[in-house]
């Protein structure tokens, strides 16, 4: 199986979210994460799709989504030309014995301490998905209570006028 990155630019309406998952719902399309938000232009948005499956699946997707109403365009995002990157809050438990640890982790992959209480901590860690896994991995010593994943944000490198 190969993942495929699509960048969507739309018009914004409602909706649109919608049908979009919901063609790859109907289709029994995998959807990995799918991230949306305004786009450079007021009245656009930009869908940022990560899905799974087979060459021909894939290749499917992708017309079936150009097909979608309000779709301005669409990018298939190449990983060695483009930027992939997540936003992850992870909460472990950590007492005053274990925070010093935690911390010392957290340093490495620059990741920030955002909150802490008497038996937790929150740290967030923005990166592409190969750092983030590694990140979990090695918290997994500790005791994770939560994980939160944005989903991925990607762009094409370079100037594209």
């Amino acid at each position: 199986m190969r993942k495929l990155v699509l960048s969507i630019l739309v018009k914004d309406g409602a909706g649109i979210l919608t049908r979009v998952s919901g063609l790859f719902a109907r289709r029994g399309y995998s959807i990995l994460s799918i991230s949306a938000g305004p786009a450079e232009k007021k009245g656009l948005s930009r869908l940022t799709v990560v899905a799974q499956g087979e060459p021909q699946i894939l290749e499917q997707i992708e017309k079936q989504v150009k097909k979608l109403e309000d779709i301005i365009e669409i990018d298939i995002l190449d990983p060695e030309k483009s930027v992939f990157r997540e936003l992850v809050m992870i909460k472990v438990k950590a007492d005053r014995s274990k925070r010093q640890a935690v911390s010392a982790v957290s340093d490495i992959f620059r990741a920030k301490i955002v909150d802490v209480s008497k038996d937790s901590m929150i740290i967030e860690i923005t990166g592409d998905s190969t750092k983030v896994d590694g990140f979990i991995e090695l918290l997994t010593d500790f005791e994770i209570i939560e994980i939160v994943r944005t989903g991925l944000s990607a762009m094409k490198r370079g100037y594209k006028g």
